[in-house]
């Protein structure tokens, strides 16, 4: 019998969506995305998120309450803080008409300061254990239905955070029946076609908004780090994919998805920008390419574009040098797919290893020439002391508190940071300096010189 392989993947045709708690937490402490006036998926979620899975005991003002699994006992100011309303009457509207919607039962205990809330069927999406011990509200995971999210959605306007957990549980990753599920984390609502291109009139019309508020929810969501927005030109659509959801639902990396890889995914067609445009529009590179002239080698018009997308995906993995200006790379020839001759391998070998040589030049300083090893070493500069920057400052201070000049040079020497970088001849000046007006030999008379100018 074959070993059981476990894969990672989030498939179509699961009715259920697995939702951890912490991932939940960071909504509610998150106070960027506007949670009022939705549809009532977030506060179904949160609730969902506190309920029991088996039996547990929970001590309020002295008083023991048993919490059976699917059950929760709360206080009424604990409640208006999860859902994030101002007036705790607004925390038991919600749960008026999420108990309209027989999704919920709740009463109100200790003259309406304790609120004992029931999810409706937690038994039939959820394990129930039989034993009594704590249940952790900060760890674990739940199964939301997919049906109850598509019900709540369409029932009224949906806000923010409404619009971020149904991007969540539409989720797909890893699903034949998917274009581009394989390159990440695709949001696919489920209309039978299999292709998660969208356009803004079909989220308009999921969410009950218009098309300027959706286009403005999802550049913020893409501003926050929840999503990565990818639209194509003509009538096409965009597409979706959720950042952070591997690491919270798997527990992997995260991988970055290339514009380019996903229009090739779905057929669609990306002009490139020409040769001679190449230079002007994007950005100069910082690092140096080294590239054999002799070998097949990939067109100079496009080694800068190849080099910031490996970089891209490199950092992304957690490789940081490819950040640094004073990277060193080196380019090989093609890989063994379009030149046999040049690095030949066997056909058992399915995967093919380039190396890559990165390494880091030192840059010559500006305000010295490189010397030779035969010089002698140059002396070190002093660094002009910040007070020696303003001599006009120095000077109109020096005048206006003529009468506490001294105090103000020992004050002056005290405070500076430079002090034993000036050099001597400064320090003599500026411990007696002659005072203004005063005649020297000769009936001439010469100006105080202001210390460090």
């Amino acid at each position: 019998m074959p070993a059981y392989q476990l894969q990672i993947k989030q498939v179509v045709d699961y009715p259920r969506c697995r939702i951890y708690r912490q991932f939940i937490h960071r909504l509610i402490d998150d106070r960027s995305i506007r949670a009022s006036g939705g549809s009532g998926l977030f506060h179904y979620t949160v609730l969902c998120s506190f309920a029991n899975f088996r039996t547990s005991y929970r001590r309020i003002d002295g008083i023991s309450y048993t919490v059976y699994p699917g059950e929760w006992v709360c206080t009424l100011k604990e409640l208006s803080q999860w859902f994030r309303t101002r007036f705790q009457c607004q925390a038991l509207s919600i749960l008026g008409e999420l108990q309209q919607r027989h999704l919920i039962d709740f009463s109100s205990l200790g003259r309406g300061n304790v609120i004992r809330y029931k999810i409706r069927n937690w038994a039939r999406h959820n394990t129930v254990l039989e034993y009594n011990a704590p249940c952790q509200k900060d760890t674990g995971f739940f199964f939301l239905p997919v049906s109850i999210v598509t019900d709540l959605i369409s029932s009224d306007r949906c806000s923010e955070m409404d619009i971020v957990l149904d991007l969540w549980v539409s989720a797909i990753y890893n699903d034949s029946q998917v274009q581009g599920s394989g390159l990440g984390p695709v949001a696919y609502f489920r209309n039978g076609t299999g292709n998660p291109l969208v356009t803004y009139t079909e989220l308009a019309a999921r969410w009950g908004l218009s098309r300027a508020t959706v286009g403005r929810i999802l550049k913020k969501l893409s501003a926050l780090d929840y999503i990565s927005l990818m639209s194509f030109p003509g009538r096409h659509g965009s597409v979706i994919y959720l950042k952070n959801y591997l690491s919270t639902m798997f527990e992997i990396s995260d991988v970055m998805v290339d514009k380019e890889e996903v229009a090739m995914t779905l057929n669609i067609r990306l002009e490139l920008p020409a040769e001679g445009c190449v230079d002007q529009e994007e950005p100069t590179m910082e690092h140096e390419v080294i590239v054999s002239d002799e070998l097949s080698s990939v067109s100079k018009s496009h080694i800068e574009i190849i080099m910031q997308k490996m970089a891209q995906i490199l950092m992304a993995q957690g490789i940081s040098c490819f950040g640094c200006s004073l990277s060193h790379y080196k380019l090989y020839p093609l890989s063994g797919d379009c030149r046999e001759e040049l690095l030949p391998r066997a056909h058992e070998q399915t995967v093919l290893r380039l190396p890559l040589l990165l390494s880091r030049i030192p840059r010559p300083s500006k305000d010295r020439l490189p010397q030779s090893p035969s010089a002698p070493p140059a002396r070190r500069r002093c660094r002009i002391p910040l007070l020696r920057r303003r001599p006009l400052f120095r000077r109109q201070t020096l005048n206006r508190f003529r009468w506490m000049r001294p105090r103000l040079r020992i004050l002056l020497r005290r405070v500076n940071p430079f002090w034993r970088m000036i050099p001597l001849r400064w320090r003599s000046r500026c411990l007696k300096p002659p005072l203004p007006g005063r005649p020297l030999a000769g009936g001439m008379c010469r100006r105080a010189v202001s210390p460090l100018s």
